[in-house]
């Protein structure tokens, strides 16, 4: 095979699939809806790579339970809802700052591992997690943050244009995939199933994004 020629089989770097970008998969769990008050309780992180086979799965999942940080808000609609119970005695949960920190040791390994430049935020209502993921390092004041500021792939607006549906519990059975609302509103459950949401998708346009790449000399064509 001819230098700088590859074939479609081949197995894409993901560090070349989005630009130098890793997506990481985050879900939080929280005491409300306003990232300035509102507790963070829980955070999950699930890590992706391609396969052999080129087709991007997921791997590792970092889960922490959180402490409330000092006088934070705490809904108990929203509590209901994620069944989180903040003063449980075996609730296993450590200070807002040092999950962070664990969760990012975690995402800069995986940044060197598959030489991608920076991790993007992947969720399902992605601003919603990335505003708590912010709010908290900036209370926090972790200085080094893997992940890009503002940009995130959204799984909501994936789900709808691929499957029709922008409920996650919905585009998850669109897709073919099972769904347990009794397990579901953890993050590490939802962010897992929201990894296998987008990893479904993005192979689903594999076929589209290979053929739109520049094929060699392409771009001399002009």
């Amino acid at each position: 095979m001819a230098a700088g020629s590859r074939t479609m089989t081949e197995p894409t770097l993901i560090s070349s699939r989005f630009r130098g970008f890793l997506p990481v998969v985050v879900d939080v769990e929280t005491g409300g809806f306003n990232p300035l008050t509102d507790a963070l309780l829980e955070i999950a992180a699930v890590m992706l790579r391609l396969d052999e086979n080129g087709n991007l799965t997921r791997t590792e999942t970092t889960r922490f339970h959180i402490l409330p940080f000092e006088n934070a808000n705490m809904e108990a609609a929203s509590l209901e809802v994620n069944r989180i119970d903040p003063h449980h005695p075996l609730r296993p949960a450590i200070p807002e700052r040092d999950a962070l920190q664990r969760v990012f040791r975690d995402v800069r390994a995986e940044l060197r591992a598959t030489e991608c430049t920076r991790a993007i935020l992947v969720g399902h209502n992605a601003h919603f997690d990335l505003s708590f993921l912010n709010e908290a390092i900036k209370r926090t004041g972790i200085k080094r943050n893997p992940f890009h500021p503002f940009s995130v792939f959204d799984t909501v607006t994936m789900g709808g244009v691929a499957l029709g549906q922008t409920v996650l519990a919905r585009a998850v059975q669109a897709a073919g995939m099972t769904w347990d609302a009794d397990a579901a509103h953890s993050a590490a459950y939802d962010a897992e199933l929201t990894a296998d949401l987008f990893c479904n998708i993005v192979n689903r346009f594999r076929p589209i994004y290979e053929n739109g790449q520049l094929k060699p000399n392409d771009n001399d064509s002009r």
